[in-house]
């Protein structure tokens, strides 16, 4: 039998939404790949909701979030949900750790989502390790801490504000927790402070980005805690095929077919066609959604667009037919598929951070139209620090992103000298996440680190 010091067995918790699960999977995988045993530990709901199998490399096990039929959407909100996910789940997790003891691997480290710090104190109330994972930027993360400590001090009174490490930034380059009333989002912003209740009992603190992408954010940070960056988490496949048979995250919590993107991106020139996708939360207004389509018929580019089935009502009324050719609207698509395609020229986002590192890792251009929490950084760094694409400007009297400002970013990258540019910096971003994840490279190191200390203590 294989002893627990040559295969430690590490339990993966990721926040239970898709855009928190992607990276913590994708971890799991390059873990199992470099010799650990790594079992995911999903919500009830999600387990019944998409009827996941254990796979040779990731095993999956479930926990209670307290709504087994319903998950967040049968709380009532989500400042009935934390609470709920805290009890319960601290229970049901002490009872996974109780199940595996009795087998041939117990548990040796919890890897939790760091917006759940109730998981590394059930972890030390079994004498187990815990590693923290920050599945947002390493900025994001570090102007949280900033908050959490009364460094950086709420409401903002004066800008730039600056942060060491960081660019000067402006209020619509914060994080939107930070800057709102709205009652959903103070309980929101008071998760994102809560990963730095107790982390100074975390062994190991893991940051999904690579280093050369945030290096001073990284550094600064790095002061207060030791890091461990191991990003871009993009299945190996689109990076570096070191991980046999990654070809996708593996659990989508939306059913949709494949072959209608790639079979009409087969027939379009390279570089002709702007992806559009908002991901799987954001819901824009009817007046956004048609300004949107103007802007995008305006351009005379090809373009791929993603509305989910509970948006398609907010579009022009005969939007589908009027495109005709030109454009393509599904409810969802095989987003690494689609960017990694040469027919897409540009990436016409929302920027979450899943969808942003996938752009940077496959050197797609976008263009940043920022919704909500992280995505504002990140729409900062995609034009302003990485230089990469575009950031819309919304209309100080509408309060939207009006048709001409979509056409005019739209063609600014990709046309011209300025688009010529962005190109060219993309694709050196996507070198540089090769090599972050590419053998000996920063985040393969680091990883690597993690795996020997783990053995060691444990």
């Amino acid at each position: 039998m294989e002893s627990k010091v040559d295969k430690p067995h590490v339990i993966v918790l990721p926040y239970p939404i898709q855009g928190h699960i992607n990276p913590m999977i994708q971890f799991s995988k390059r873990l199992a790949s470099k010799g650990l045993k790594a079992t995911l530990a999903i919500t009830v709901f999600i387990s019944n909701t998409m009827k996941p199998e254990s796979s040779g490399s990731v095993q999956i096990d479930t926990i209670s979030d307290g709504y087994d039929a319903g998950g967040l959407a049968a709380s009532g909100g989500i400042q009935y949900y934390l609470p709920r996910l805290e009890a319960i789940g601290s229970k049901t997790l002490g009872e996974l750790i109780i199940k595996h003891k009795k087998t041939s691997h117990p548990i040796d480290c919890i890897i939790y989502d760091a917006a759940m710090p109730w998981a590394l104190d059930v972890a030390k109330q079994f004498g187990l390790q815990g590693a923290a994972f920050f599945t947002q930027m390493c900025a994001v993360n570090y102007i949280y801490y900033n908050v959490h400590h009364k460094l950086l001090n709420l409401p903002i009174c004066s800008t730039p504000i600056s942060i060491p490490g960081l660019p000067l930034l402006q209020p619509r380059d914060l994080p939107s927790f930070i800057c709102s009333s709205e009652g959903s989002y103070i309980a929101y912003l008071g998760r994102v402070l809560n990963q730095f209740k107790n982390i100074d009992k975390a062994d190991f603190i893991l940051v999904n980005t690579f280093y050369k992408l945030e290096n001073e954010a990284v550094d600064s940070m790095s002061k207060v805690y030791p890091l461990l960056t191991i990003g871009p988490t993009v299945p190996s496949v689109y990076l570096d095929k070191r991980v046999e048979n990654d070809k996708a995250y593996g659990l989508d919590l939306i059913d949709f077919n494949s072959s209608t993107s790639s079979d009409w991106l087969s027939t379009k020139y390279p570089g002709s066609v702007i992806y559009v996708s908002f991901g799987s939360v954001t819901s824009l207004s009817s007046k956004q959604m048609e300004e949107i389509a103007r802007g995008l018929n305006n351009s005379n580019f090809y373009f791929l667009w993603v509305v989910r089935a509970s948006e398609e009502a907010k579009l022009p009324k005969g939007f589908k037919e009027e495109s005709g050719e030109k454009g393509l609207i599904v409810n969802w698509s095989p987003q690494l598929d689609v960017l990694s395609n040469e027919a897409v020229g540009c990436f016409f986002s929302h920027c979450g951070w899943n969808s942003t590192t996938e752009a940077l890792s496959l050197g797609v251009p976008m263009v940043a139209m920022p919704q909500w929490t992280d995505q504002t950084t990140v729409g900062k760094y995609i034009e302003d620090v990485w230089k990469v694409g575009v950031r819309v400007k919304i209309d100080d009297d509408s309060g939207i992103v009006n048709r001409e400002e979509i056409e005019s970013c739209i063609r600014q990258v990709m046309e011209g000298e300025r688009g010529k540019e962005i190109k060219e910096n993309a694709k050196k971003w996507r070198e540089l996440a090769l090599e972050a994840v590419g053998e000996g490279g920063t985040s393969d190191r680091n990883i690597d680190e993690f795996m020997s200390k783990l053995r060691r203590t444990t």
